[in-house]
């Protein structure tokens, strides 16, 4: 796949746009608003330098007057204290897998993921997680992720935590 290459700096527009559609996708609303702006920026500065927090792959599209970017997979990596089973301490976090609805069914959400993952191999993470849609979730689990029993979430409110 030759238009596949590593997200960039000047992505972040074509990523947050892609973004609104993995999210219109999901539940079926389009929520435009000012959070495209802050993830705009977001996207910019930490896939800015060597030391760049987020990482990714995109597939650019090839549709006279068809969007910059057909497709994109980002991830993060978190590193935590090393474990017995974890001996880095880095942990991958896939998100923000979307194709646009005009290239969908041309394998660019696995090509894009595999690359990630072959990249997240390379930093030395030795776990990957992801959140994944009912429609998803297939694809995930052909490329090898299964359920992980020990994961609790909470969403904290914007500003204090109160128990």
């Amino acid at each position: 796949m030759s238009r596949m290459r590593a997200a960039v700096p000047e992505d972040a527009a074509e990523l947050v746009r892609l973004r609104r559609l993995m999210f219109l996708a999901m539940n079926g609303r389009d929520a435009p608003g000012s959070w495209e702006r802050h993830a705009e920026v977001t996207a910019h500065r930490q896939l800015t330098g060597p030391r760049a927090r987020l990482a990714g792959f995109v597939v650019a599209g090839d549709e006279a007057g068809a969007p910059h970017l057909a497709a994109c997979a980002l991830g993060t990596i978190e590193e935590r204290l090393p474990s017995p089973s974890h001996p880095t301490g880095r942990f991958g976090f896939v998100f923000n897998v979307c194709t646009d609805p005009r290239y969908r069914g041309r394998g660019y959400a696995r090509a894009t993921t595999q690359a990630l993952l072959g990249w997240f191999a390379e930093q030395g993470v030795t776990r990957v997680d992801l959140h994944a849609t009912d429609d998803a979730e297939p694809l995930y689990r052909r490329l090898g992720f299964t359920e992980h029993p020990t994961a609790l979430s909470l969403e904290l409110p914007s500003g204090a935590f109160t128990p």
